[in-house]
């Protein structure tokens, strides 16, 4: 009996050409010019539907750490109270650098601060970034593989959009901003655990997992790079209270404030802040247990359409995988912790677009093409 997929009726499809081409004899007769164009222009459809549940995944872990970051930054702001423009400016600076919208953001805007930067993080459209853009795209994907995902996960991202469209940061503020990101926050732990339970453990699900884990990774990269490089002021600051408190905002936007404090009693050192956000394997926001998982989920990926073949840029993540979990924390922090988070996000990019390019972009298929190409082919051999 066989299995049944999300993709059912192409996995079928597929059957039958593998069966034609593996055993003749079997196949009564040859496809025809139709069914090869059907047969591509099926692939081009598995390629999509796993790319939009990548992105459905990615998009939604990209809005969940950005309502984190700006959470716990507009906390910060009120623990050290009435400060200047100039310190705010500071303040929320790193945070528009990180998600790379710094210019675009001053094309709309012309001050930095908390209304302005958590108006254009949050709800402008304009900021191909910001959560309003994130959960539609997310929202989008999912509409686009319907028959592919639980009715649950869709009525999820469903409110989620909602709930964020109709918001304004008037209201935001009246409502009380960390209830409202913590919302957001909500949404996505709850889309999470109804895709683990509702979702069958099949090609669409490695796809998902993958696209979490890539984003995860590739934030908690940033999230470091932000704090270390840009967002401590002075040097004469490090080991001061200032920096203490920006650390800890550090494990506040990762959620790690507790796991933290579980291995190291002590007070919150960077070192140790460091250490714990790349190494610890069993925290699941480490990039450690994050590229593990990747590698991983890649795996049963590249697996179930090439067997035990590797590629090339495969090798190379294993390999940075390997090299990393041999290396010590001392190592990256003599070396420069700025160098090896680049490093790190240029792994993480390289071996992400290898996987999509692959495995979940096709160009779209001209069938009528396809089927003039087979009869010129066909004619070729008539003819000789």
């Amino acid at each position: 009996m066989i299995p049944t997929y999300p993709y059912s009726s192409a996995f079928r499809l597929f059957l039958e050409f593998f069966v034609f081409f593996a055993f003749p004899t079997m196949s009564k007769s040859p496809p025809t010019q139709e069914e090869v164009a059907r047969h591509k222009q099926t692939n081009v459809m598995l390629s999509r539907v796993a790319g939009s549940l990548y992105w459905m995944s990615r998009y939604l872990e990209r809005a969940e750490n950005l309502a984190r970051l700006v959470d716990v930054n507009l906390q910060v702001l009120l623990d050290f109270g009435q400060v200047s423009e100039e310190i705010l400016k500071e303040h929320w600076l790193p945070i528009l650098r990180s998600t790379g919208d710094e210019d675009l953001f001053f094309q709309l805007y012309e001050n930095a601060d908390s209304d302005s930067v958590m108006e254009f993080l949050t709800f402008r459209t304009e900021n191909p970034n910001s959560l309003s853009t994130c959960l539609g795209n997310a929202r989008e994907n999912a509409r686009q593989v319907r028959d592919q995902i639980s009715s649950e996960m869709w009525e999820v991202l469903n409110d989620a959009y909602h709930y964020v469209t109709k918001s304004t940061i008037e209201n935001l503020w009246s409502i009380g901003a960390s209830a409202f990101y913590d919302q957001i926050k909500t949404y996505s732990h709850l889309f999470q655990g109804i895709t683990v339970s509702t979702f069958s453990r099949s090609e669409g699900f490695e796809f998902i997992q993958f696209g979490k884990y890539l984003e995860r990774a590739d934030k908690t990269t940033r999230l470091l790079d932000m704090k270390y490089h840009i967002l401590l002021p002075k040097v004469t600051d490090v080991g001061g209270a200032v920096d203490a408190a920006q650390w800890q905002a550090v494990l506040r936007s990762a959620s790690a404030v507790e796991p933290y404090r579980r291995f190291y009693v002590a007070d919150i050192l960077y070192p140790k802040v460091v250490e714990f956000l790349l190494f610890e394997d069993s925290f699941p926001r480490s990039l450690l247990f994050c590229i593990q998982q990747m590698q991983d989920f890649a795996e049963l990926i590249v697996g179930s359409v090439e067997g035990d073949s590797i590629h090339t840029e495969q090798a190379r993540f294993n390999q940075f995988v390997e090299t990393f979990s041999n290396t010590e924390v001392k190592a990256i922090l003599r070396n420069g912790l700025h160098q090896f988070l680049e490093t790190a996000q240029i792994q993480l990019a390289n071996f992400g677009g290898y996987l999509y390019t692959t495995y979940m972009y096709h160009p779209p298929v001209d069938m009528q093409a396809e089927i003039r190409f087979q009869q010129q082919q066909e004619q070729q051999q008539q003819s000789r």
